[in-house]
């Protein structure tokens, strides 16, 4: 009996079963067809095998298709490492490596899988000269997040390239993503001279890009300057709702990397 309840427990802590990734995959096709439109055999075939073994999603923006390739990105990593009940990722600054001066950090990562394990180790770099001009200034971060990113897929055996890892993002937007100078119209949602509430625009801008608001609201206060986006005055909120609208209509993609720089995985000790 003590063997059948193990064996119960071990099943109640494996990832869904066949019939959750095949409506997955279902998932991620729409999704994916509805972002960037209709996708080469090559490219669903692979989004399938993502999805069956890695259990990523699209919709949660863990996956990203740039020039008919898959790349994961730091979100998706963290699931990943949830999935598989990641025990520990600690990172630490490679101080003789860096240049502070220059904007050029270096920093290893290191992934356990569990209480024994000896550590999968990552590096990242990041400095003006591979990062994008959308997230100049915080290259500390994108190097941390390199790191880790590196880390997670050697740890798990992904051979995507993440998102955050390319020295450039130059793609074209998706082309589901209209190209406006605002994204904002309406009857007013209640605020005067006929404009939505600051809110409502972020609201609208939000699910118009596919972005995840928890991380917009923790990029809004780091670039207002405040502890919590509601402590920001009206002049601030809205010079940054402007910022993101150009950003997320000039490139997406770095808009995306800019945003997971902001995730923050669950804190544990190796």
């Amino acid at each position: 009996m003590a063997y059948k309840r193990g064996a119960a427990s071990r099943r109640r802590l494996q990832p869904p079963g066949i019939v959750d990734r095949n409506i997955l995959v279902r998932t991620n096709l729409s999704a994916a067809t509805s972002i960037w439109g209709r996708l080469a055999k090559s490219s669903r075939e692979r989004l399938e095998i993502l999805s069956r073994t890695h259990l990523l999603n699209v919709a949660a923006g863990e996956l990203c298709l740039l020039d008919g390739r898959w790349y994961v990105t730091h979100a998706g990593l963290l699931r990943v490492a949830e999935h598989r009940r990641c025990f520990g990722i600690k990172s630490i600054v490679e101080k003789s490596l860096c240049n502070p001066a220059g904007c050029r950090w270096v920093f290893k990562a290191t992934v356990y899988k569990s209480p024994r394990s000896k550590g999968f180790v990552g590096y990242g770099d990041a400095d003006p000269s591979n990062v994008s001009p959308l997230v100049r200034g915080a290259e500390m971060r994108v190097a941390e997040t390199r790191a880790v990113n590196r880390a997670l897929r050697k740890a798990y055996g992904i051979g995507l390239c993440s998102v955050e890892e390319l020295g450039s993002f130059s793609a074209p937007t998706p082309p589901s993503y209209p190209k406006q100078a605002s994204p904002f119209s309406g009857n007013g949602n209640g605020s005067s001279h006929g404009q939505p509430r600051l809110r409502d625009q972020l609201c609208l801008l939000i699910r118009q890009f596919n972005l995840d608001p928890t991380l917009v609201k923790a990029y809004a206060a780091d670039f207002c300057g405040t502890e919590a986006l509601k402590e920001a005055s009206r002049d601030l909120v809205e010079s940054f709702i402007s910022h993101l609208t150009k950003a997320a209509n000039e490139d997406r993609d770095a808009l995306i990397c800019k945003l997971n720089s902001y995730a923050q995985p669950e804190e544990v000790k190796p």
